[in-house]
């Protein structure tokens, strides 16, 4: 009898240690599956940046230094422009390409390691904003992406049910006046006004009465 008990408790305790791992497994597999579904979406992000993107304030950049993970991690551009690095303290970000960053860091870490192998990417263009605003679901300011149109933006914005499709308009700052652009929703999605699908640029605000 003691020997049936004994093999009981001792399968028990197997049972118990069985779970456990495939719990733990099950976590680790999912924070592997998490890291990956983030790195794909800031990969896709990168692979959509045009050559000459031009960083600035709020953009989010991964830095990565070869074989030195201390100098590798993703830093916010500060609206004064920099970005605080180890070793390099303030860098100047704001205004440079991805590329013209690399070099500029590149160089200054020269000083204290031997063939330094730099990485910049643009993992959040916080910086190209366009802002959308009356009769739409969201309001606000919204992330330009590259060669975004005036559709483009419409179509994730939404409109509301008392919108009007017909008197949409975009104002643009051009050499310090407001220029007002008309966009006929309507007519432009029937194929008919396609210079009225214009390309926009950051700080455009689009206005659906």
């Amino acid at each position: 009898m003691k020997t049936v008990i004994h093999l009981a408790v001792l399968w028990m305790g197997l049972s118990t240690t069985v779970m456990l791992s495939q719990t733990q497994q099950a976590g680790t597999a999912s924070k592997a599956e998490d890291q990956n579904s983030a790195k794909s979406g800031d990969a896709a992000q990168a692979a959509n940046l045009p050559s000459d993107y031009v960083i600035g304030a709020d953009d989010t950049l991964h830095i990565s230094v070869w074989k030195e993970p201390d100098l590798t991690e993703t830093l916010p551009v500060r609206p004064d422009g920099k970005i605080s690095m180890p070793l390099l303290n303030d860098v100047t970000a704001a205004g440079l390409t991805p590329l013209q960053l690399r070099d500029a860091i590149t160089e200054k870490l020269k000083k204290y390691i031997a063939d330094p192998r730099v990485t910049v990417v643009v993992t959040g263009m916080n910086s190209r904003r366009i802002f959308v605003t009356g009769e739409v679901t969201h309001t606000g300011p919204m992330n330009l992406l590259p060669h975004m149109t005036m559709l483009q933006a419409l179509a994730q914005a939404g409109f509301t049910q008392f919108a009007n499709p017909k008197g949409i308009y975009l104002l643009r700052s051009e050499n310090g006046k407001q220029v007002k652009y008309p966009f006929n929703y309507k007519e432009v999605v029937k194929g008919n006004h396609p210079e009225q699908n214009i390309e926009l640029k950051p700080g455009d605000t689009i206005v659906v009465p």
